[in-house]
């Protein structure tokens, strides 16, 4: 079986996180997102991989490379211009073998659900049911059938939408070569399905209700936490010294030292020659890079910290995704909790967004670095290489390469 994933997008809703590399290379318990993907389809028996990528192309080529890692082989396809989830199986149509499965590259599936569609003999869709489908294509069923999709209406027919996963034959292609550009300007794979379906083309509906959206920030720490949680016993390749506790499941990576004060609850993840402490805590659902430098009185919780980033004194950081090589200067801290106790909501490119969450602290770019007692108020994303100086407040949306004083 193969399988054909897209891959090409920015991701410009992962801003600032995305400004450095596409969407699916973000970083998820220490592995990018597409990562996890592939592992998944290799445990469901799918070896056979061609990647459409495009946006920062150079990232994702040098980390997977031929796929030999990964038992996999995998192919490369370079769609120029982002013009759409159709252009961009037209753009692999070459490669594609008489049936195949067809993924969003940022798609966090497990196996399971994989096998699930697998099974399917004719062309199937993986749906699932949400609170938000005005965000999504959205899809009517009858009898376990897809009888009409609709690509983000205003006023959605059922909660039930596309998951962006399909088993489909190489007939969709007529379909595919005849779609007309969508009112966004883009060739969408839901109106060539729209199309084969309003010609009496059968496709199943699979409910593969395990699939989490990767469209914000804040969706990366919910799975982040889902897959920190899978963790069936810790692995400590590093140095433990006396002193330290380790509760729970929690992974060290080789060259990492977990010196003595520090107090570690799983499910953790710490990468390679990372110095931990002394006297720090890390609580449950944080993951942190390689080469980090979480200190004394440092606290971290429920984050993402990426490689190369240094909270080194008296910092807070909760519910938070920081990128590479941050420095956080002595007492900065992360406000992740508003006063009332209401959820958090974010300016995403210009549109206040719902978080869905009452704890969210920030999101901050590659090379950002504050001065001593920031503080960094709920809500705030602040982009790549800015530097805010000390004693600073910094809050809302703060441009990369700005100098907040």
């Amino acid at each position: 079986m193969q399988a054909i994933i897209l891959a090409a997008g920015e991701g410009k809703r992962m801003r600032p996180l995305t400004r450095t590399r596409p969407k699916v290379m973000l970083p998820v318990a220490n592995r990018p997102i597409l990562e996890h993907l592939l592992l998944e389809l290799e445990a469901a028996g799918v070896y056979d991989v061609v990647l459409v990528v495009g946006y920062r192309d150079d990232v994702i080529r040098a980390y997977f490379g031929e796929g030999e890692g990964l038992g996999l082989r995998i192919r490369y396809v370079t769609q120029r211009r982002q013009l759409g989830t159709a252009d961009a199986l037209r753009s692999a149509s070459h490669l594609l073998e008489d049936r195949f499965l067809l993924l969003n590259g940022d798609a966090i599936v497990g196996r399971e659900e994989l096998m699930r569609i697998l099974q399917e003999d004719g062309m199937a869709i993986g749906v699932k049911e949400v609170e938000n489908p005005e965000d999504f294509g959205v899809v009517r069923i009858t009898d376990g059938r897809v009888r009409e999709i609709l690509e983000k209406p205003e006023a959605p027919p059922t909660n039930l939408i596309n998951a962006g996963i399909y088993s489909l034959t190489r007939e969709i292609l007529e379909f595919v070569e005849a779609t007309p550009l969508s009112r966004r300007g883009e060739y969408e794979i839901t109106d060539s399905i729209q199309m084969a379906l309003d010609q009496g083309v059968e496709f199943k509906a699979v409910d593969i209700s395990g699939w989490i959206d990767m469209g914000y920030p804040w969706d990366l720490l919910k799975a982040n936490e889902r897959i920190l949680n899978q963790i069936d016993g810790g692995k400590i390749e590093g140095e433990v010294e006396d002193g330290a506790v380790i509760k729970g499941d929690v992974i060290v990576g080789e060259g990492s030292v977990i010196r003595s004060g520090s107090y570690i609850i799983g499910p953790v993840i710490i990468g390679r020659e990372c110095t931990i402490g002394p006297n720090c805590f890390i609580r449950p659902a944080t993951s942190i890079g390689d080469r980090c430098h979480i200190g004394a009185a440092v606290e971290v919780k429920n984050s993402i910290v990426m490689s190369g980033t240094k909270l080194p004194h008296l910092n807070y950081v909760g519910d938070s995704v920081i990128g590479e090589g941050c420095n956080l200067g002595a007492g900065t801290k992360i406000a992740n909790l508003r006063l009332d106790g209401d959820e958090v909501y974010l300016n995403v490119n210009g549109k206040k967004v719902a978080t869905g969450r009452r704890k969210f602290g920030a999101v901050i770019g590659d090379n950002v670095k504050t001065g001593i007692n920031v503080t960094i108020n709920i809500g705030t994303l602040i982009g790549n290489d800015a530097l805010i100086a000390p004693h600073t407040k910094a809050e809302g949306s703060i441009e990369p390469y700005t100098r907040v004083f």
